[in-house]
């Protein structure tokens, strides 16, 4: 067995940055092998597969010195963030495009696309769509159909299903492993379930970009469960170790008492957050993209917004936000929303995209500009003590645009609430993260969810649904189908796939009590 891709005395440093990303790094890949990079967010792992593509420094102008380097003939790579990866503006365009540098007959390309676009569960009914206007998800299995139409003998995977939901997530690794059987396949991944029977070796890194160990899943998650847990890495029974931790039993017993509480005050009108009736959002003003009937949020609830990949989630949280054109009865705080100016200084928005939210040049700039937006005197400190409560501080120098994917959605969702507002809109806060600090978000969530603070929150982990959610709204087809209880919502997917936390679909088709 070969090597195909190594990588001997890596140096490599970004600008802004106190310390060296990776030190004397040396790896070495083998022809066939299905190799899973795991670490905490922000060690490197993205950056590496970079480096061992040439895409740094050819592509991306980052310093960096090695001893020696061998990059792959053929290769596909599959970023984290698929707006990243288009050349064309239509989805039959960007295939074609593929197709066109490999050559094939034009004739044949119509058949190729639809069998590359079905492999990934994208069934268009006519294949000339848009990508601006397809969900973060869709775009994800767009990006992984057109690397796999390279038919590249190594795979370079960023993260390829951190915007798919649970159903999306098993197809698209079902279709990777199908595919992949006589490739090499490099992995960086989060959600690990799913690829742990399929890789046949774990490379495990710390916080400093070191190398921890490198050996068989087996080995490395029998033998290294302590390092796993100090650094807050991903591991298969994590959720239920965290829920015997004494600070998530404390939360629990707090919302059970608070749970007896509302339910003897839950009909006092000062208690509602908003209400919803005849409620429509648009794409323009004329397509009716999410359609709500009738629905009401009270204070300190924590909504999960539940639903495929493209049903509406991300459009609910838009037209509440009054971001898109709006009709119907939009009720927050007591007072009727007719516009965007009667929103901003109560509800506060995270994106699906990061990047979307910077405004500065520096992690720090960031992180102080609601606070001088708002007259804080004490600015610069209130800044550092955010940077420092979500993990942030060392990076204060840096672009936000420098920063890991699950380091910018930390600063997204931290740089979010400096006004303590009464609502807010979050879309998918923790996809990128490792273990410790999706729990650190969660906790984060959670406090400012006991001061009073509404949360609606779009995910597709179910075990978020599970131990933090009060409430779950389902989406489907751009309607609000259904308004749960967590125990309710996951009963009913339990009950239509045993694989509830391996991929289960999120699709429910509900009837009679709790639909609307």
């Amino acid at each position: 067995m070969g090597v195909c891709a190594s990588v001997k005395g890596l140096r490599l440093k970004f600008a802004g940055s106190p310390s060296l990303q990776f030190e004397d790094l040396s790896v070495e890949l083998y022809t066939g092998q299905k190799v899973l990079l795991l670490g905490p967010s922000g060690c490197g792992k993205s950056t590496l597969l970079q480096v061992l593509t040439g895409l740094i420094p050819q592509a991306i102008e980052i310093p960096m010195k090695c001893d020696a380097i061998q990059i792959p003939s053929s290769w596909g790579y599959v970023f984290q963030d698929p707006d990243t990866q288009f050349c064309m503006p239509f989805v039959d365009e960007e295939m074609a495009f593929v197709l066109e540098n490999l050559g094939v007959p034009r004739a044949d390309m119509p058949q190729l696309i639809q069998s590359g676009l079905r492999e990934v569960g994208l069934n268009f009914e006519q294949n000339h769509v848009a990508i601006g206007s397809m969900s973060q998800g869709m775009k994800q299995r767009l990006a992984i159909a057109s690397v796999l139409a390279l038919k590249p003998e190594v795979l370079f995977l960023d993260e390829p299903t951190s915007l798919l939901d649970p159903e999306g997530t098993r197809e698209v690794w079902d279709t990777i492993k199908a595919v992949g059987q006589d490739k090499t396949i490099i992995i960086v991944e989060h959600k690990i379930d799913e690829i742990i029977d399929f890789v046949d070796r774990v490379i495990l890194f710390n916080k400093y970009g070191e190398i921890l160990a490198d050996g068989t899943p087996t080995m490395i998650f029998a033998d290294y469960r302590v390092e796993l847990q100090e650094y807050g890495i991903w591991y298969p029974g994590v959720w239920e170790h965290y829920s015997d931790e004494p600070l998530y039993k404390e939360i629990a017993s707090r919302r059970s008492d608070e749970l007896s509480s509302r339910t003897a005050t839950a009909a006092m009108a000062d208690t509602e957050t908003l209400a919803l009736h005849n409620f429509n959002g648009y794409q323009g003003r004329r397509v009716t993209k999410i359609a709500v009937a009738e629905l009401s949020l009270t204070v300190g609830e924590w909504i999960a917004v539940v639903g495929h990949n493209g049903a509406g989630k991300s459009t609910l949280l838009q037209a509440m936000m009054q971001l898109i054109p709006t009709s119907g009865s939009y009720r927050l705080l007591g007072q009727q929303v007719r516009g965007f100016k009667d929103v901003v200084e109560t509800a506060a928005y995270v994106f699906q995209n990061p990047e979307m939210q910077f405004v500065t040049n520096s992690v720090i700039d960031e992180a102080s500009f609601g606070f001088k937006l708002d007259g804080k005197a004490d600015f610069t400190s209130r800044a550092e003590a955010l940077l420092a409560e979500f993990d942030l501080y060392g990076q204060r120098a840096l672009h936000p645009y420098q920063l890991s994917l699950g380091q910018k959605r930390r600063l997204s969702v931290a740089t979010a609430m400096f006004k303590d507002q009464k609502l807010l809109l979050l879309d998918e806060p923790t996809f990128g993260q490792d273990a410790a600090n999706t729990f650190a978000i969660l906790e984060k969530l959670e406090a400012w969810r006991q001061k009073g603070t509404s949360i609606i929150m779009v995910t597709h982990d179910l075990d978020i649904v599970r131990y933090f959610a009060t409430r779950v709204w389902v989406v489907d087809h751009g309607k609000l189908t259904a308004d749960l209880s967590p125990a309710d919502y996951l009963n009913s997917i339990a009950d239509k796939d045993d694989r509830l936390y391996k991929g289960a679909g999120d699709e429910v088709e509900l009837v009679g009590e709790g639909s609307l």
